[in-house]
């Protein structure tokens, strides 16, 4: 089946490279010059996924995304010039799942629209089944974690942390998000033990917790867990 893509840009020469590399690539895709337009689209195109500007006429990129999630769970990713670490956290916690900054590469939106779209593959899939992330297999549903078949002791915060992780597949969650699932605040010494926590789960499913492959670091902005794959039963 064919995945839908709206762009939301004011900038015509933007829109209309990326309305071309994406149709190349074999997306539809649907267009909105200002964030109105942009949820009326998404309210009735219903698109898989949004790529979204921040500095839209009218209401912005992050109105547009925090209207979105009151009616849409579709990926949402942030295409913007604005490279501070504060806009990526405040589009993020809005309820973007991604932030690219401009100008961009082709095949990096490209990847990064892949990751987003399988996502949507994996998200159903991983909440109700045996998931594999690195060396570690997750059992939801037991509230268990093995390596190598041996039983991995985690306290509930980091059981925790695990489910969080495990519901959003490649989704990079803000600091704030994960404090908030955790402990329902954002305080400065709860920021510190997000970092021990994340810290013990990549000992658990990472071969080299220093230089991680699944329980990535986007610096400035959260945490990202990648290459979760179900196990069959």
């Amino acid at each position: 089946m064919t995945m839908s893509v709206l762009v939301v840009d004011d900038e015509a020469h933007i829109l209309m490279a990326l309305t071309a590399c994406l149709k190349q690539a074999g997306y539809d895709v649907v267009t909105a010059t200002d964030g109105e337009t942009a949820l009326q689209l998404a309210a009735t195109a219903m698109p898989d996924v949004v790529i979204v500007d921040l500095g839209l006429p009218g209401i912005d990129g992050r109105e547009v995304i925090r209207r979105l999630r009151q009616f849409s769970a579709a990926p949402a990713l942030v295409l913007s010039a604005r490279d501070r670490d504060v806009d990526k956290v405040a589009a993020l916690d809005e309820g973007a799942d991604d932030y690219l900054t401009k100008p961009f590469s082709v095949d990096e939106l490209l990847a990064r629209l892949r990751a987003l779209l399988r996502r949507i593959e994996a998200a159903g899939t991983a909440t109700a089944s045996v998931v594999r992330v690195g060396a570690a297999v997750v059992d939801l549903a037991a509230h268990a974690v093995t390596v190598a078949g041996v039983p991995v002791r985690l306290t509930a915060t980091e059981w925790s942390l695990v489910e969080v992780f495990v519901a959003n597949p490649g989704k990079l969650l803000t600091r704030n998000h994960l404090i908030n699932a955790l402990w329902g605040g954002s305080h400065g010494s709860e920021a510190s033990s997000l970092r021990i926590y994340v810290s013990h789960l990549r000992r658990v499913i990472e071969s080299e917790p220093a230089n991680p492959r699944f329980l990535l670091t986007e610096i400035g902005a959260g945490y990202r867990l990648v290459a979760i794959e179900p196990v069959s039963q």
